[in-house]
């Protein structure tokens, strides 16, 4: 264990661990707080990035992003398809916290798409290429740019089967390390942690290439 703690206070970059120290460092890190495993990340990391859509409680995994390291940058890749809810929630949470927003968008405007293909529902052949223009496309555009060592995200255990698998650490097949900080977090905790913060939430949020919540759209399985 003592090995891990020194990892944990390690002051110089490093991001490639084995699957042993993923394991281990998973341990101890659930027993930090979400402020604690991102200042730990952030230390350890050379081109940190977090992901967010304004989705509801994405306010608690920027916020302590942010703390941690106040221009961090914070991709957001807009399919255009937002509610107006959520585009206002953005702007808020975006003032709030002085976010570093590096702002992605589909290459081609919702309101051509909306001519030539609409949204198509998620049993038609066509969502798929829907997906990939509106998010995956714009994503790893995003990815390439900023190339991260470190790439913040809100998953959490219990959304889908495939989040069920992972933990607050965990590395995709890029070689990315994901960092999940309020991995164990329920709604009600969450609910409470946005409350003593004095976070924004908002549930008027809608995805068109998820439309279900427990659907992965294509991020987290690439």
């Amino acid at each position: 264990m003592g090995k891990i703690i020194a990892v944990l206070e390690k002051e110089k970059p490093r991001m490639k661990f084995t699957e042993k120290e993923i394991e281990d460092l998973n341990k101890v890190l659930k027993e930090k707080t979400p402020l604690e495993i991102a200042q730990w990340a952030v230390l350890n990391a050379e081109t940190p990035i977090v992901t967010t859509n304004f989705r509801p409680y994405e306010a608690a995994i920027l916020s302590v992003c942010a703390k941690s390291l106040a221009d961090i940058p914070v991709i957001w890749c807009d399919s255009g398809y937002n509610t107006p809810n959520t585009y206002k929630h953005a702007q808020e949470v975006i003032d709030v916290l002085s976010l570093n927003v590096k702002l992605y968008v589909p290459q081609q405007t919702s309101a051509h798409r909306d001519v030539v293909m609409g949204i198509p529902d998620i049993e038609d052949p066509k969502h798929k290429e829907f997906t990939e223009q509106v998010k995956l496309e714009p994503f790893r555009r995003a990815m390439s740019d900023f190339k991260p060592d470190v790439w913040f995200t809100n998953l959490r255990k219990g959304q889908t089967a495939l989040r069920d698998s992972l933990d607050i650490l965990s590395v995709g097949s890029d070689g990315v390390l994901k960092v999940s900080p309020f991995y164990y977090y329920s709604d009600a905790e969450l609910d409470v942690y946005l409350k003593q913060h004095d976070l924004p939430n908002e549930f008027k949020y809608f995805d068109p290439t998820k439309v279900l919540g427990n659907r992965e759209c294509g991020l987290h399985t690439n």
